[in-house]
């Protein structure tokens, strides 16, 4: 299949990581299924290439407008090749400071629309026994630290159930690839972060100085989203592509730092750990062994 065979349908294109990876498979002249919120946004990245791009206004987080918009690509291009979740919201705050329906509003972007869109591309890719799904998550998929807790509780939950995806579907010929940036220059730090329903004064020197971290850097982020649409696209391309794409040297540095500290801390009780099994009892590997 040559590049502009290929078909694409990106979640949140209309803004961010989405927006640069739209950009990135058009520029190639590859064809897109654009999806956003934001009409104008999609008009524009369609305007010149009407024949290619199909914009799809909708909420991702509305099931029946997920389904029809998966049916509207499909009817259009004939097939789906590489299933984007790029649409996602940030949070900062802490855990005690989010309301109930806060946590839930940011479970059902993150999570749920991600994993009830890509449910519903799978019988497709399956019956063609190709495809390749990129789900965006963050470097807080694998790592969380406080005034994040909601936001990595989302991103924690769309990481576990890709890897078991990625465990089910590969013998279909259908690859996945979880993509996990660090600090880059979008929205997140923006007014498009969820604020907690209310603050409170125990957690100020907690929460605070983390805020004005994130917030005091908003346009000054070191990653590039230009430079990760391409590495995204140099993911589709590889014909073995990784189960982890991670972007950026922060988020490559705080991982190496947290994985240290992980197993350091694991490895203090592992003895204890180990022995909570019956005396003589067979011990057997966990999970199925992959290819």
């Amino acid at each position: 299949m040559t590049a502009k065979d290929r078909v694409w349908f990106i979640t949140g294109a209309t803004s961010g990581f989405g927006q640069a990876l739209a950009q990135a498979v058009i520029a190639r002249g590859e064809r897109v299924a654009a999806a956003g919120r934001q009409r104008d946004a999609l008009a524009a990245l369609a305007s010149g290439n009407a024949d290619r791009v199909l914009t799809l206004p909708f909420d991702v987080t509305d099931a029946a407008a997920r389904q029809a918009a998966v049916d509207e690509a499909i009817g259009r291009f004939g097939h789906i090749d590489v299933l984007a979740n790029i649409a996602g919201r940030g949070s900062l705050g802490a855990v005690e400071e989010f309301a109930p329906d806060q946590l839930r509003a940011q479970l059902e972007l993150n999570f749920f629309a991600a994993a009830e869109l890509t449910r519903a591309a799978l019988p497709h890719m399956r019956a063609r026994k190709s495809g390749h799904i990129l789900n965006l998550t963050s470097i807080g998929g694998l790592i969380s630290i406080g005034g994040f807790g909601a936001y990595c509780a989302s991103k924690f939950a769309l990481e576990a159930w890709t890897e078991a995806l990625a465990d089910e579907v590969a013998g279909f010929g259908v690859k996945v690839t979880l993509v996990e940036p660090g600090n880059f220059r979008t929205e997140f730090a923006g007014d498009a972060n969820m604020r907690p329903a209310g603050r409170l004064a125990a957690y100020r020197l907690i929460i605070g100085p983390i805020e004005d971290f994130l917030y005091g850097q908003a346009g000054r982020q070191p990653g590039d989203p230009a430079k990760a649409a391409d590495a995204m696209v140099a993911v589709a391309d590889d014909p073995s592509p990784p189960r982890r794409l991670v972007l950026g040297a922060d988020a490559y540095d705080v991982l190496d730092r947290t994985m240290r500290e992980r197993m350091a801390d694991i490895g203090r009780y592992r003895k204890l750990g180990e022995a909570t099994g019956f005396a003589g009892a067979e011990v057997r590997a966990i999970g199925a062994a992959r290819a």
